[in-house]
């Protein structure tokens, strides 16, 4: 990761083997992501590989989704379906939650 990056967000991920991984920089400054995003962040591990973290965001905290020690140098691949599945779904529970917010509304007129 480059100086003064606290990791990369997760802008796309694709659910084919050797899809794209898209991400972006982070700053270093503690930065409140939405709902369903996901940070990585890596260092390299001891004797070889690296040591993977991906952080989810949720409404009120940011939890530790996984850890993936000594991973090999092509960990994307590795993380690539966990990430896919989470995102997948967030998006579910945010459109339920839409969908349930939408019937309260209509019940209460």
């Amino acid at each position: 990761m480059p100086n003064g990056t606290r990791g990369a967000l997760v802008r796309r991920i694709s659910g084919l083997p050797g899809g794209p991984l898209d991400v972006a920089w982070l700053p270093a400054d503690p930065t409140r992501l939405p709902f369903g995003r996901i940070r990585l962040s890596w260092e390299p591990a001891a004797p070889a590989g690296w040591t993977v973290h991906a952080h989810l965001y949720l409404a009120t905290a940011e939890v530790l989704l996984a850890r993936w020690p000594a991973a090999p140098d092509d960990w994307p691949d590795l993380i690539r379906p966990t990430l896919y599945e989470v995102t997948g779904l967030c998006h579910a529970l945010t459109y339920a939650t839409d969908a349930l917010n939408l019937s309260n509304r209509l019940a209460e007129t």
